[in-house]
């Protein structure tokens, strides 16, 4: 787990949180979840009913998955999934997104953090980078299969090695209302970010990825030296 990862989803919880019962009746499931060097756990409200899901039993793990493509959950029963650091390791993460998707309710929220760069890293494999039209095209891939999903906001996050892409996904976009804050009203450090309703990228950069690479690789060699 590195520093953005968690500070990412500090401020998921921070601007959406208080759409939720603050109480065991809200349920978080997180794909993903064993616990190295960190956990998102840590930031989630503790009020929340906290479910962690990954491939193998280990610390942060509360249940472990049989088929990856398969959440172990009724239809409807989730309010939050939380997915970081994941999906990239996945071979085929669109088939998990429809399965996202299925458990939530019809108010429930998909938050979603890959990266956009950074080094091979395979556990056990290293299939994809994510970028600005990412969140987009989950929606169009939702729409396709009989879905209603809508993408609330997104960006990539500026620095940190990884430039996290996060995504905030609503199951039903006709339920839109029932969020009004987003992380990005008051957020600073990133760029390429969406809006719900906006068509225009803000902060908009037209980096390379050769460019993004190298200062990923800078940035990730500073951190190793800060750390030892």
């Amino acid at each position: 787990m590195h520093p953005t990862a968690l500070k990412n989803c500090k401020e998921f919880f921070d601007a959406y949180s208080c759409c939720f019962e603050k109480d065991k009746s809200t349920k978080v499931i997180e794909i993903g979840s064993q616990d190295v060097n960190g956990s998102l756990r840590a930031v989630a409200p503790i009020e929340f009913e906290y479910v962690g899901v990954d491939f193998q039993a280990a610390k942060g793990v509360d249940v472990v998955l049989e088929d990856p493509y398969a959440l172990p959950f009724e239809t409807g029963s989730v309010d939050i999934v939380l997915s970081s650091s994941c999906f990239e390791h996945s071979e085929m993460f669109w088939l998990v997104f429809l399965e996202v998707m299925r458990v939530l309710k019809p108010t429930g929220i998909f938050y979603l953090n890959a990266p956009s760069t950074g080094g091979f890293h395979r556990y056990p494999v290293d299939c994809w980078r994510f970028y600005p039209d990412s969140g987009r095209a989950l929606v169009s891939w939702s729409k396709r299969n009989g879905g209603n999903a809508q993408l609330l906001e997104s960006y990539t996050q500026k620095g940190g090695g990884w430039q996290d892409f996060v995504a905030v996904f609503l199951k039903d976009e006709t339920l839109a209302s029932r969020y009004p804050y987003r992380i990005l009203n008051l957020k600073k450090d990133f760029e390429n970010g969406l809006l719900l309703g906006g068509d225009t990228f803000l902060n908009m950069t037209g980096e390379c990825q050769n460019e993004r690479k190298l200062r990923a690789i800078s940035e990730i060699v500073a951190e190793q030296i800060r750390i030892n």
